[in-house]
């Protein structure tokens, strides 16, 4: 039986391990968490990092995999590559992989390779120079993923607290200043492309959903279809395949984040070698009447996939249940408008658990999946989502 190594173990990572174990692999986990949930799904759990590249390879050339898979995981995914390529096994490669997941070295890659890049600096304390920006700007751990440690400064009195929560969530206590790109169509491009044999074979763009009243940069969820004009949606995807071809991507989910701004250039800002959070390929499931998981397991294992991409299907939409306040979890009341466009509940909490204030993606109660009539049916609803239902605190 063929081994695959996953790395993570979180409640949106069991599907991967799920799935590895139906398509008939021997799954082994690496997680650094005791009370993961993946390890009760896995066949071998080894209580490892998943960011100690050294560790892991260690177990994976005791199980002898045949493949390693980071599943909705950016800290985890140079890791995966680094054990890969020590093993010959299929792999992005290493080196971009790792600029992927880290701001610095991404932003360095799009100046030098052509595309659009706001102007930027990394740093290691809070000495910024801020001559060197316009305002506004964005400060953000180099390292991070989900907004977290994210600030949108419009004026620098709030420099050193912006830099003081970025470093916060920084594992390699290094963070990017970057100027603010403003964009013109009323949604940030968010949502997963699928690479297969160096080409995009699934373009999963979705309209990407903040909630000013919490943070602004934090993703509330997602909807189809894309609210783009055709010739800035071609641009965004001439953008993503050339970036894929440069990199040398050769399979697998990646998570994209772009803005067009009012004079049709796409600026890409984050893109991260991995399936997006927030169940995007569940959401991709529904639209494009695929299996997202299974396509990133099987090519994880260097085996062939169906190379199709059936028609999509509108008008789909998920939201990030989420409080703007703290205390104990008791219930989330749904309002009779909402409950009729739920197609699917995902809860993360039980009654008594600890609930935070909705500072980053890691904080979300849950997601709902919705399906509407037609686009004015779901921004009727979206527009007012947090009026539709409320979240019981004790």
């Amino acid at each position: 039986m063929k081994k695959i190594l996953l790395l993570g173990g979180s409640a949106q990572q069991i599907v991967a391990i799920n799935t590895a174990k139906r398509l008939g692999y021997y799954t082994v986990l690496c997680d650094f968490l005791p009370d993961n949930p993946g390890q009760y799904e896995a066949d071998k759990f080894y209580l490892v990092s998943t960011t100690d590249k050294n560790a892991v390879l260690k177990v994976a050339m005791e199980e002898n995999v045949n493949g390693v898979l980071a599943y909705a995981s950016d800290p985890a995914a140079p890791t995966a590559a680094y054990v890969a390529e020590k093993l010959g096994l299929l792999t992005n490669p290493y080196e971009s992989v790792e600029t992927l997941c880290n701001k610095d070295k991404f932003r360095i890659f799009l100046k030098k390779n052509g595309f659009n890049a706001p102007v930027s600096k990394g740093y290691s304390s809070n000495n910024v120079d801020t001559s060197l920006f316009s305002l506004p700007v964005i400060v953000k751990p180099v390292d991070s993923s989900g907004s977290k440690g994210a600030t949108v400064l419009r004026d620098w009195s709030d420099l050193q607290k912006a830099c003081n929560f970025a470093f916060s969530y920084s594992r390699s206590h290094r963070i990017i200043i970057e100027e603010f790109i403003e964009k013109k169509h009323k949604y940030l491009i968010g949502g997963d492309i699928f690479v297969y044999d160096g080409k995009v074979i699934l373009w999963g763009l979705l309209n990407c959903h903040r909630d000013i009243n919490v943070n602004p940069l934090v993703p509330v969820g997602k909807s189809y279809p894309l609210l783009l004009d055709e010739q800035d949606k071609a641009e965004v995807q001439k953008t993503l395949q050339s970036m894929i071809n440069k990199l040398g991507i050769r399979f697998g989910s990646v998570n994209v984040e772009l803005v067009v701004d009012k004079f049709g250039k796409v600026w890409p800002i984050d893109v991260g070698p991995r399936a997006g959070g927030n169940m995007i390929p569940d959401l991709l499931g529904l639209i494009f009447g695929i299996d997202v998981v299974e396509m990133a397991v099987l090519t994880s294992m260097g085996e062939t996939i169906e190379n199709k991409v059936y028609k999509a299907i509108p008008y789909y939409a998920t939201h990030n249940l989420h409080t703007n306040e703290n205390g104990v979890y008791k219930t989330i009341k749904f309002s009779k408008e909402l409950e009729k466009k739920i197609i699917k509940k995902c809860i993360y909490k039980n009654p008594g658990d600890k609930i935070e204030y909705f500072d980053n993606a890691a904080k979300a109660l849950g997601i709902i999946f919705m399906k509407f009539d037609d686009e004015i049916d779901m921004d009727n609803i979206l527009c007012y989502i947090n009026s539709l239902y409320k979240v019981v605190v004790e």
